[in-house]
């Protein structure tokens, strides 16, 4: 809502309500800058680079079982590197494959220990989440972690606070497949897509959000994930787009 608008709701209304409308404003901006991936109202975070002939793969909620390791194939068929921000208690449970993302040279960044939204926990909490997740993951593959996507990109000042203490840069995205929902792979394309225009328009890099894993559990289908991926390659290639890992922006 803009100040314009706030300014005439105000000549309209008496006191109580003028006091109300804008509360439901600033309350509105509270959220979109917890929510948005865009938003840097509460703290830098990174998004993508300034040219637009790069583009970051980015995995979310793993490591999964069967997904994680044919995203491994795909992205070696075609000599890419890709980001992989991994769910503490997975990485406890399935180290062997966090082995093999980072000896195959992707990154791995920190997605918190249980994925919970950090917009509505405590510091406690937030410092809890983020800490763990790191010691699981700096204990199997023996190298430090910098990098961190706070789970639905919920975040308020706190959690970059509590980043800041472990020497974590918080990472979110401008572009995503929407593929934590059943949809096949040529939809995931399509949201892709989507984001991949409205990043060329703003003549930037795209970063763009999928899933090789699920909040919920280890073993779900990721296979139209790998299918989508395998085409966007496919087109990088064709295109000359270079694909990064988020470092290379910050």
């Amino acid at each position: 809502m803009s100040n314009l608008m706030i300014s005439a709701m105000v000549d309209e209304l008496p006191l109580a309500g003028a006091v109300v409308a804008v509360a439901a404003s600033a309350g509105l901006g509270l959220t979109y800058a917890a929510l948005s991936p865009t938003s840097q109202l509460f703290g830098r975070t990174i998004l993508a680079g300034g040219d637009p002939n790069e583009a970051a793969l980015t995995f979310d909620d793993g490591p999964n079982d069967v997904a994680t390791d044919a995203l491994l194939d795909v992205l070696a068929r075609y000599n890419a590197r890709a980001t992989f921000f991994m769910i503490g208690r997975f990485v406890r449970e399935r180290p062997e494959i966090v082995r093999r993302v980072h000896a195959a040279g992707h990154l791995i960044g920190n997605h918190t220990q249980t994925h919970p939204w950090l917009s509505f926990q405590s510091s406690r909490v937030i410092r809890q989440q983020l800490r763990e997740c790191n010691h699981a993951l700096e204990d199997t593959i023996g190298a430090p972690v910098r990098y961190f996507r706070p789970p639905h990109g919920a975040r308020r000042p706190m959690v970059f606070q509590a980043a800041r203490e472990l020497g974590l840069k918080l990472v979110q995205w401008n572009a995503m497949g929407y593929d934590w929902r059943p949809i096949p792979a040529e939809r995931i394309l399509a949201h892709i897509d989507h984001g991949l225009a409205r990043a060329q328009r703003q003549h930037k890099g795209a970063n763009i959000l999928l899933h090789d894993g699920h909040q919920q559990g280890i073993g779900v289908d990721r296979s139209a994930s790998v299918q989508a991926v395998e085409e966007l390659l496919r087109r990088f290639h064709r295109e000359a787009v270079r694909p990064v890992t988020v470092d290379a922006w910050g």
